[in-house]
């Protein structure tokens, strides 16, 4: 007896009650080879059934979604159920990122590869606590080292960090251009992170205090001959000061004895 022939149509439905429960059950985002691996077909189909499940999805107006997220494909509550899930999750519990850890991790997020040294220029205060706690969290981790003198480690986000915040890549994070400085306040925080080389001190614009050879006065200063007639002193001559000192006894009619006449 030969077997019965399964329709097309029931065969794809039962790929994609799968596709549901493999993803159901998995704690990260399920890759689409890896899918394609569990139910021996091409990665382009599964790709395909994955994007009709989430159109049938959006569709019928659950209240969750099949999104495509760190490279793979997981459900997750839909953005107009924010509210209520907030409600739930935050209900009798406290934050568990600081807000110093969120402004660290949303400076890692957007100016990624980063130094500690950049972090604590763009902060304004020492990382190194925050950093280490948002490593330990799985949010960021060592990608690099800088090319720079001391080659500082240069940190970015992980796939934890996709999924958490239920991003396919690091470019579908949100554009920030509305709520950064303006250019001059920006290009002052980089311009303290970039190492200015020295200028060499230019010379041609000093004054020229070489001596002239011809008429053995110094260039760039004034000759000593425009100086007034008043203010030349002539050098004083000592019989000269003798003579004045006679005369002035002469004239007071005294003597060198002390006696007058």
């Amino acid at each position: 007896m030969s077997d019965e022939l399964v329709p097309v149509e029931e065969q794809i439905a039962s790929f994609k009650r799968a596709i549901e429960a493999v993803v159901m059950v998995s704690h990260d985002p399920v890759p689409t080879d890896l899918l394609a691996q569990l139910l021996e077909q091409p990665v382009a189909l599964v790709e395909q059934w994955c994007e009709q499940l989430a159109a049938e999805y959006v569709e019928q107006q659950r209240g969750f979604e099949l999104r495509r997220v760190a490279g793979g494909f997981r459900f997750q509550t839909h953005p107009d159920q924010t509210p209520y899930v907030e409600r739930f999750v935050l209900h009798d519990q406290k934050a568990r990122l600081s807000g110093a850890a969120l402004e660290t991790l949303a400076i890692v997020a957007y100016k990624q590869p980063i130094s500690r040294a950049q972090v604590a220029s763009i902060r304004g205060v020492d990382p190194d606590g925050v950093i280490r706690t948002l490593q330990a969290r799985g949010y960021i981790d060592e990608v690099g080292r800088d090319d720079g003198p001391g080659q500082a480690v240069l940190f970015g986000t992980t796939p934890m960090f996709l999924e958490k915040l239920g991003l396919d890549t690091i470019d579908d994070l949100p554009p920030i251009a509305e709520f950064i400085p303006d250019a001059d306040v920006v290009e002052a925080l980089e311009h303290g992170l970039r190492v200015s080389p020295i200028e060499p001190v230019d010379t041609s614009s000093a004054p020229d205090t070489s001596t002239d050879t011809m008429t053995g006065t110094m260039t760039g200063t004034e000759p000593v001959g425009s100086h007034d007639a008043d203010s030349y002193e002539q050098p004083s001559d000592p019989s000269s000061d003798e003579s004045s000192d006679r005369l002035s006894d002469q004239e007071w009619g005294g003597s060198d004895d002390g006696t007058s006449d």
